[in-house]
């Protein structure tokens, strides 16, 4: 069994349920699994520390998840157009990963969310896609062979999955950007196991 690491941080509950339906889709991939992990805030005090181990949800990621895991999914609220401070701290933390080379080559994908339709989910994409690509890791997107990706009315964009709040509970998911997290997780889970074999 291969870990397909899906990696993300979540204020509100909106980018965690978006990576749990990632999830369900690298599962649904015969011989991997998802492994879930999100990182810690990124206080403006610096004296201030999170806890080691998360009070809910998944643990911490290390560094060592993205050595050891065969493809990443990951995801992050927007905040101006831009990833969290607390995702983009945790991938600047990742430079002896890339010195070493430890994702060269695995598949990636991104995933997103907004509180309104033109609130920068894509150009949050195309952020995290960035270190990706230094650590050379090969960007999956979501294909138009998807069809709700022609039909949704809320979150999904050719570049990965989104989902946008409106005035919605944060964390209440459309059905189509269910579909497309689920699809984002899955594809980059078969491409991983693809590369293996």
């Amino acid at each position: 069994m291969a870990d397909i690491l899906v990696l993300y941080y979540s204020r509100k509950g909106a980018t965690e349920a978006l990576a749990r339906e990632v999830c369900h889709g690298v599962d649904a991939v015969s011989g991997m699994a998802a492994r879930l992990r999100t990182v810690p805030e990124v206080s403006a005090v610096s004296e201030a520390v999170e806890n080691a181990v998360p009070a809910s949800g998944p643990p911490y990621a290390t560094p060592a998840d993205l050595t050891e895991c065969a493809g990443l999914v990951l995801g992050s609220p927007t905040n101006f157009g831009n990833m969290s401070a607390s995702l983009k701290y945790f991938l600047d933390g990742t430079v002896s990963e890339w010195f070493q080379g430890a994702a060269v080559g695995k598949p990636a994908g991104v995933f997103a969310s907004t509180s309104s339709l033109h609130g920068g989910q894509e150009s949050t994409l195309l952020t995290m896609a960035l270190p990706l690509l230094h650590h050379g890791m090969l960007i999956v997107g979501l294909p138009y062979t998807e069809e709700k990706l022609t039909t949704t009315t809320t979150g999904g964009t050719p570049y990965g999955a989104t989902h946008v709040t409106w005035n919605r509970k944060a964390d209440a998911l459309s059905e189509e950007e269910k579909h497309l997290a689920r699809a984002l997780g899955k594809r980059v889970a078969e491409i991983a196991s693809r590369l293996a074999n």
